[in-house]
Order: C-alpha cells, then sequence, then structure tokens
C-alpha cells in the first residue's frame, strides 16, 4: 500500500496468490485421491470407490477454506498502516 495500491487491491493480490496455489494443488489432490481409491477401496463402506459427490463435497470444502485462509489474512494486511509496517521493517 506504501506503493501505490488501494485496500482492495491489497485484498485481491493476496487472494489471486491464493487461487494459484488452489488451482494448482487441487487437481493434484483429487488426481492423487482417485489414485489412493486404489489400495482403501476395501475400506469405503456405503460408498463407491469414486463417488463423485463425495469428491466435489470435498473440492467445495477445500475451496471455502482456501478462500477463508486466504481472506482473513489479506483483510488484516490492508487494515494496516503502510507507514507503520515500514517502520517496523
Amino acid at each position: 500500500m506504501a506503493l501505490g495500491p488501494s485496500r482492495q487491491g491489497v485484498v485481491w493480490l493476496a487472494l489471486r496468490e491464493t487461487a494459484g496455489l488452489l488451482a494448482i494443488g487441487m487437481p493434484l489432490g483429487l488426481a492423487a485421491a482417485l489414485a489412493a481409491t486404489r489400495l482403501v477401496r476395501t475400506m469405503l463402506f456405503g460408498l463407491t470407490p469414486n463417488d463423485p459427490p463425495t469428491l466435489a463435497a470435498a473440492c467445495l470444502v477445500l475451496l471455502v477454506v482456501a478462500a477463508l485462509a486466504g481472506y482473513v489474512p489479506a483483510r488484516q494486511a490492508a487494515r494496516r498502516d503502510p507507514l507503520a509496517a515500514l517502520r517496523e521493517e
């Protein structure tokens, strides 16, 4: 913020970085989960190994948690006075 972006710009920057990590991690995790179903097939009671609603719910929960994990610190950083932050560095 000391170099020009607005408070909303700081929040958007942090959320964009979070979204980038999520865009890399979610497909990798989904592929790993699909590959792991072969190993845990005998432990899945009442579910098919590649149950689409369960995988979709897990992805949705991950998306919400990642959005909150990026938004809360970004909002706190945007509220902070830039001069105070520079003085502490």
